[in-house]
């Protein structure tokens, strides 16, 4: 699938691995609608590239309706990329008690059912569009971690809402292949994010030397480029992709 004359939305797409993959697919060639909470941030990154922002909370039916609709008039809708999630850490029973339930819920309401919520109502768009070269339609990229496999302490619901998306990835690749749209999911190791970011320097040496090689933290450009690739290579579907340079996180 070529990016020229294509429009993509990205979720997520104020900071972090969202921006990084909005920025690449609009150089890419393609129109890119942002979706995020954060407005300020959001309209900054569409302003820069040429895009267009919608502030979506990802968990809200109609947010997310609205925002396809509107996106779906800007050009072609071929796809998305689902980058919006969150990560509190928690343990299941501590010396403060045991996990919250609005904690934990809260999770997989954001990273899983938000994913879930997102890829129905773009894929009932990108179906509607004229088919390209041996029928596709589209691609959905939906984004789990190493954490689905290797959750460490504290990220229980984390892991579960992740594991949840890597579930997800193989039922929705075949439904939707009669439609001509392919699922696939980037599983990320450890990377520059916001969240990371905020940690001392100290702190984020020692993380990225437990990765094998290279032995640094990821870089929101290398997610981007993979989905960009994924984008533009018809046979990957229905896989999970591990990006995390061999890292198998240990238990802490």
């Amino acid at each position: 699938m070529k990016f020229e004359g294509s429009t993509f939305i990205v979720t997520g797409g104020g900071s972090g691995l969202g921006e990084a993959t909005a920025r690449a697919f609009a150089e890419a060639g393609a129109q890119v609608i942002l979706f995020d909470i954060q407005e300020e941030r959001g309209e900054r990154v569409a302003q820069e590239i040429g895009g267009r922002f919608f502030r979506v909370d990802v968990t809200r039916e109609d947010d997310v309706r609205q925002a396809v609709d509107e996106a779906s008039r800007h050009g072609v809708l071929r796809g998305v990329v689902n980058c919006a999630g969150i990560a509190p850490a928690e343990k299941v029973l501590s010396k403060r008690g045991v996990h919250s339930l609005e904690t934990f819920t809260r999770v997989i309401q954001v990273n899983l059912v938000g994913t879930f919520n997102v890829m129905r109502l773009v894929a009932a768009r990108v179906a509607e569009a004229p088919p390209l070269e041996d029928g596709e339609r589209g691609v959905i990229i939906n984004t789990a971690s190493i954490a689905a496999y290797e959750g460490q302490i504290g990220q229980a619901a984390y892991s579960a809402s992740k594991g949840g998306v890597v579930g997800l990835t193989l039922p929705a690749a075949r439904e939707l292949a009669a439609y001509g749209i392919r699922v696939v999911a980037i599983a990320p190791g450890i990377f520059e994010t916001p969240l990371l970011m905020a940690l001392p320097e100290a702190a984020r040496q020692s993380l990225g030397q437990q990765v094998p090689f290279p032995q640094r933290l990821g870089r929101p450009s290398e997610y981007a480029q993979l989905a960009r690739h994924i984008v533009e290579n018809p046979m990957l579907n229905g896989e999970v992709i591990r990006l995390d340079g061999a890292l198998r996180m240990q238990p802490r």
